[in-house]
């Protein structure tokens, strides 16, 4: 989808039509999602886990 709505933003970002009008997301705002599901993607393929459970049991001595 992001690519998707980037091929739509270079195409154009805003318009009208009549009263009516269309803004589109900014480039740069599309372009840091699709870097971070990128990253996302990388982190679950390469089984890097961002971050690391562990289960303490507490013992009285």
């Amino acid at each position: 989808m992001w690519l998707d709505a980037e091929a739509a933003v270079a195409t154009g970002q805003e318009y009208r039509i009549g009263t009516r009008s269309l803004r589109r997301v900014d480039l740069k705002d599309i372009r840091e999602q699709m870097l971070f599901w990128n990253r996302q993607v990388e982190q679950l393929q390469s089984g890097r886990q961002g971050m690391r459970v562990m289960r303490v049991v507490p013992r009285d001595l």
